[in-house]
Formats: C-alpha cells, sequence, structure tokens
C-alpha cells in the first residue's frame, strides 16, 4: 500500500465537498453536526458497517451532536485510495440529508 502524492490527493480533495487535509494527522478530515446525539450516533454505527465491509476503518471522535472523522491508512503512511474511497461512501450516506 502505498500514499496518494501531494497531487492526487489534492485532486481527490477537489471532489470531496466538505473533506479538507489535516496535516499534522496526515489525514481526510471532516466535522459533521447532526440534529442529536442519537442521530449522530446512528450516523457513525452505519459507517462502521460499510467500513468494516470494506476493511478500512475511521479515526473518529462523537461529542453530543458532533463527529470528527480522519481518515488515514497507517500501513501506507498517509491518505492512500482506501481513504478516498471510504470518503467518498461517508458523503453518499451524507447526501440525501438536509439537516447538515
Amino acid at each position: 500500500m502505498t500514499p496518494l502524492s501531494t497531487q492526487a490527493r489534492d485532486a481527490a480533495l477537489a471532489g470531496l465537498d466538505g473533506w479538507a487535509f489535516d496535516e499534522a494527522r496526515n489525514a481526510l478530515y471532516r466535522r459533521l453536526r447532526f440534529p442529536s446525539c442519537t442521530e449522530a450516533v446512528g450516523f457513525m454505527a452505519g459507517i462502521a458497517v460499510a467500513a468494516d465491509a470494506a476493511d478500512h476503518h475511521p479515526e473518529w471522535s462523537n461529542v453530543h451532536d458532533r463527529v470528527d472523522i480522519w481518515l488515514t491508512t497507517h500501513d501506507a503512511d498517509g491518505v492512500s485510495e482506501r481513504d478516498v474511497a471510504l470518503a467518498g461512501t461517508i458523503n453518499a450516506v451524507l447526501a440525501g440529508r438536509s439537516d447538515l
């Protein structure tokens, strides 16, 4: 597994609404706010199922209605195609929501 080049990472980010690069963690990053804690945790549970199926798991934090997500591939020591794919999956799950 190899990390994306800076140019490939930046090109991928251009197509991932809401995501940024967190240089300190060498990861894709997104913060979400949900209408309630229950919805935030429910979102995380749904993404956990998709992440488990892809055998690629996010680093994340939940505080009440907020979910912070970092995607990085430790085996690649940086952002890989797996992170871009999972960010795309997360965005697809969020696409139908108008309350965020």
